[in-house]
């Protein structure tokens, strides 16, 4: 591991002035201050220090958003508005993300601290690929015909736009999730009231501006920016929105599950994960070393299909370690900003970093080896929330480290002695988002894919995604399917109609 500071790449004038002033909600299309003039602070955690002043919005703000969104939906001009129409807008937004990557670049890195490259170069295009996908369907969400009905009958069915969406997002990664969201919600007709995490409001609400440059119309797109426990739990709870897409954490989820029964509320939801990465000896273990330890550390472990948990068959066991071990050690940590381009940044806050670190406490107390990393960095980054890569080893499966979700950069690498008892040990926490094996043996790749309970199984690779191809979990990694054909469903519902001659 090679911490790094300095030097620091320059903000561009856009985002110095963006910073400069306290950022507000969009409502109808309109900048507004929260209803109580509250702000709350947002702060870099690469120093510590606070980043901007937003507005805190309470269940006053939401109940403004969901009412602009309500009259949208209704009877503004996004209900009369063309599919082709609505097609075009979501490709002019797809081209102004991509436009302008070099400035969520850097909010997100100021932000969320993830290096500036992995969202010039990744998370922005993402987005915008998400966009451009989704422009690809209002033209193409189609009803069918049923030839079932007697004679004088004609039946067919109609598939429409849900209403009033909450979208609820995370800190990990607020950019991408947020078109995750946004594109199919917006392309199937809805209008949305956009939440997203605390510690990491500014590139969604810069998003926001895009959206306004791009031409939506009033209402459809507002975002809220506040607490979870103030603005999401007043969105959840409110009896005129029709549908919650959350990504979170499973004990978020409970809550949400609960306040959405006051009127029967859609609910999909994208949880956490305790993602097995299976290596066998027939493998090419260099490779599947170098993606192993990608697949636990990219994002500084901060991601919900973080490779968690690496599995190596016993023959191969030691080289594999090594070889973790190495990749992990090569890693550069710094601030996103540094123009000595990190491959880590910090973790996300102070809150959550103590997290992590009682879960390596709880790893040593527990009779775990730690084989490197373990501690916070200090030095030129004393005063940001770093922590470099760690391994443990010797880990038994009833172990808090190999049961529960860290989000950090703690990996556990592990030996088996057969096929079987890796299904059951991979299969044995509550979580199923992701899975990847690593085989030579294409007979085997398959039948370990079907016996793994995950919602997506990367063979010999990992951490490959598209916005065509669906992504959800099973078990508690939460239900629905993002991305691809699948959220269409999502953000729509179906409706038959009996027509007698």
């Amino acid at each position: 591991m090679l911490p790094i500071a300095d030097p620091v790449v320059p903000l561009a004038p856009i985002v110095t002035h963006y910073l400069e002033k306290p950022r507000q909600l969009l409502i109808n299309n309109q900048w507004v201050d929260a209803a109580d003039g509250e702000t709350f602070e947002t702060v870099n955690p690469a120093t510590g220090e606070v980043l901007a002043h937003v507005a805190r919005g309470r269940a006053a703000d939401v109940d403004r958003a969901v009412r602009a969104a309500r009259a949208a939906f209704e009877g503004g001009a996004w209900a009369k508005m063309s599919a082709a129409d609505r097609e075009r807008l979501l490709w002019r937004l797809a081209d102004l993300i991509e436009a302008r990557r070099g400035i969520f670049a850097q909010l997100e890195s100021l932000d969320n601290g993830k290096p500036y490259d992995s969202v010039y170069k990744g998370d922005a295009l993402w987005s915008a690929d998400h966009f451009r996908y989704y422009a690809g369907w209002p033209t193409k969400i189609e009803g069918t015909t049923i030839p079932v009905a007697p004679s004088g009958y004609f039946v067919y069915t109609r598939r429409e736009p849900l209403g009033v969406c909450g979208l609820i997002t995370p800190w990990n990664f607020p950019l991408e999730i947020a078109a995750w969201k946004l594109a199919p919600a917006l392309a199937c007709g809805n209008t949305v009231v956009l939440k997203p995490a605390e510690q990491t409001p500014l590139s969604a609400l810069y998003l926001g501006e895009l959206c306004l440059e791009a031409g939506f119309p009033p209402g459809v797109v507002n975002i809220v920016t506040g607490f979870g426990a103030e603005a999401g739990a007043a969105l959840t709870e409110h009896p005129d929105v029709d549908k919650v897409s959350f990504t979170g954490s499973t004990e978020v989820a409970r809550t949400i599950i609960r306040a959405s029964a006051g009127n029967i509320k859609r609910l999909s939801l994208e949880l956490g994960g305790k993602s097995p990465c299976i290596i066998f000896a027939d493998a090419d273990l260099d490779r599947a070393s170098r993606w192993a330890a990608t697949g636990i550390f990219g994002n500084t472990g901060q991601s919900c299909v973080a490779a968690a948990r690496i599995y190596v068959e016993r023959p191969a066991y030691e080289q594999v370690l090594d070889g973790v071990s190495a990749a992990a050690n090569k890693l550069k940590v710094g601030p996103g900003m540094s123009a000595t381009r990190p491959d880590l940044g910090p973790i996300i806050s102070e809150r959550q970093l103590n997290r992590v670190m009682g879960y390596i406490q709880s790893g040593l107390a527990d009779g775990a080896q730690l084989v490197t990393g373990g501690q916070r960095l200090g030095g030129p980054l004393a005063g940001g929330y770093f922590l470099p890569p760690t391994i443990f080893t010797n880990v038994r499966e009833d172990m808090a480290i190999m049961q529960e979700e860290i989000f950090g950069p703690v990996a556990v690498v592990q030996p088996f002695d057969s096929a079987d008892e890796i299904v059951k040990w991979a299969n044995g926490t509550p979580y199923g988002l992701s899975a990847a094996v690593w085989t030579g043996d294409v007979g085997r790749a398959h039948r370990m894919a079907a016996a793994l309970k995950a919602g997506t199984v990367w063979v010999n690779s990992y951490g490959m995604f598209d916005p065509a191809a669906p992504f959800g979990g099973y078990k508690q990694s939460g239900y629905g399917r993002e991305m691809g054909a699948p959220a269409i469903d999502l953000y729509t519902q179906l409706k038959t109609v009996w027509v007698r001659s």
